[in-house]
């Protein structure tokens, strides 16, 4: 098993709370296999013509490159930002039965 078929998806929000619904619905969803969400991070980007600064929780959902479309709606869905980060990265390679069961936690039950 390797790279094209997973993905790490990134996104951010701006509070814990919000970090923890966008990961548990997307995991509850089985369009993610899990989701770690990293503390507070500083963000610096341009915004609407400024240069902002902003504490934000980023969340690693891991899944595969079958759910990403599903993935991105349901994170755009539940997103309260304008315009969300979600970012697909590709898993070159990873531990095979990791990646087994990435798969199966993926897989809606039959």
């Amino acid at each position: 098993m390797t790279g094209a078929e997973f993905l790490t998806v990134l996104t951010t929000t701006d509070s814990a709370a919000k970090a923890e619904a966008l990961a548990r619905g997307a995991v509850e969803a089985r369009l993610a296999a899990c989701a770690q969400i990293s503390a507070p991070v500083m963000s610096v980007y341009h915004w609407q013509g400024a240069i902002e600064t902003a504490q934000e929780w980023q969340v690693l959902l891991k899944t595969t490159a079958a759910c990403y479309e599903a993935l991105e709606a349901h994170l755009t869905a539940a997103h309260d930002y304008d315009t969300p980060e979600i970012l697909a990265l590709p898993v070159v390679r990873g531990n095979v039965p990791y990646l087994a069961w990435l798969t199966f936690e993926t897989t809606p039950p039959a």
